[in-house]
């Protein structure tokens, strides 16, 4: 039987597993999968990074934070985790992680009832997964 994700180290790894499983899917040409996979391996990433968050605090967080974090929105789930200034400082620094930030922000979790073209997922997985400015890297210095 499988364990529930709830440490942020689950959730860190998780986030690498959703990773690779959309590249092993962009290998097999299945883009719906693999766009769809590497978008959630943002979002879990993100939420690691608000489980940083929470730990780092000895105060209670406003009333609705914990159910505010039940979200698939990108947005939302980076102010969340408190990396909404990082994020943008790292735009600003980039064109590159600009141009690959955008990218990211076309997903959500709706992709899941839509076909994806090859182009398309190529490109999100590139914007995660790129080594030197991809999203998934930034997200590793924030979790």
């Amino acid at each position: 039987m499988s364990k529930p994700t709830v440490t942020r180290a689950d959730f860190q790894e998780l986030a690498a597993v959703r990773l690779a499983e959309a590249k092993a899917l962009l290998d097999a040409s299945m883009w719906d999968g693999a766009y769809y996979l590497a978008g959630y391996a943002v979002e879990v990433g993100l939420k690691a990074c608000i489980i940083k968050r929470v730990q780092a605090t000895d105060a209670f967080l406003e009333k609705k934070y914990s159910e505010r974090c039940y979200t698939h929105d990108l947005r939302e789930l980076l102010v969340l985790a408190g990396s909404k200034a990082s994020w943008d400082a790292a735009r600003t620094k980039s064109k590159s992680f600009l141009e690959y930030s955008e990218e990211v922000f076309n997903w959500s979790e709706r992709t899941r009832y839509q076909r994806t073209d090859r182009l398309d997922a190529k490109k999100l997985y590139k914007a995660i997964a790129d080594t030197k400015y991809g999203v998934f890297k930034w997200i590793q210095t924030q979790w």
